[in-house]
């Protein structure tokens, strides 16, 4: 008889990992940072993660590993992958949310929705939690922000309200760029149509990854843009919060 054929596990190209996050979801996360993304965020603090070709090629099999190893101290947290933007490699996603189930795992996707909403499908089958970066809800500032249009994004936010999918929506909140209130606004207006968003996390923006920049040799326009205030960020909560949302 012929021997059996050798499986092959999926592989995908990851820029870091984390082992014990706490700000990628619902208590300490295993979080997975996959490598590429089709956005450009002028505050992006990961741009050695945006070209698809870069980091480093791991199997699921390597990354369940890792996970088996830590998974005590995961119960009640889980497991995250973000990105870059994960749905830009949706099975090799696909198959660690499927394996992280089998574990007993919860799941979190960080994404941006600027994807189809097809390839996303076998990847939302095992998510638990969607964390949807809206970058901004003005279609001009958002282009402004991330070089792409908003319509993808939200397309993708209505079609998880449609499955039904649990969700939190994170904004950046950037002093002089996506601060004007007829954009918090929009964004809050639009939120509370979707009866499946859990919580709104608004994240002050932070220059941490500005050195990243200048090792690239990429012009970081954020240069002299100061993080928000506390009142600033206080009235956008609020904002967020008038519109019936939870907001953190």
């Amino acid at each position: 008889m012929p021997s059996p054929a050798p499986t092959r596990t999926q592989t995908g190209r990851v820029h870091s990992i984390e082992t014990c996050g706490t700000v990628d979801g619902p208590g300490i996360r295993f979080v997975v940072f996959t490598q590429g993304c089709p956005l450009r965020c002028l505050y992006c603090h990961n741009p050695d993660c945006q070209e698809i070709h870069g980091g480093t090629v791991m199997t699921v099999d390597e990354i369940m590993a890792q996970i088996d190893h830590t998974k005590n101290y995961l119960r009640s947290g889980g497991v995250t992958v973000s990105g870059g933007e994960p749905l830009m490699q949706p099975e090799f996603v696909a198959e660690i949310f499927r394996r992280c189930h089998e574990m007993g795992l919860h799941t979190a996707l960080d994404t941006s929705g600027y994807v189809h909403i097809e390839a996303a499908g076998p990847v939302l089958e095992n998510t638990d939690l969607v964390l949807l970066d809206i970058k901004s809800y003005n279609p001009d500032l958002f282009h402004k922000v991330t070089s792409v249009s908003i319509e993808p994004t939200l397309n993708f936010a209505r079609y998880l309200a449609k499955i039904k999918k649990p969700t939190w929506i994170r904004f950046v909140l950037v002093t002089g760029l996506t601060d004007p209130e007829e954009n918090v606004t929009g964004l809050a207006k639009f939120v509370g149509t979707l009866d499946n968003v859990e919580r709104v996390e608004v994240l002050p923006f932070h220059k941490m990854g500005e050195y990243k920049w200048q090792q690239l040799g990429l012009p970081y326009t954020l240069g002299d843009t100061q993080p928000p205030t506390p009142e600033l960020v206080e009235h956008v909560l609020q904002i967020f919060h008038n519109h019936g949302l939870t907001a953190v």
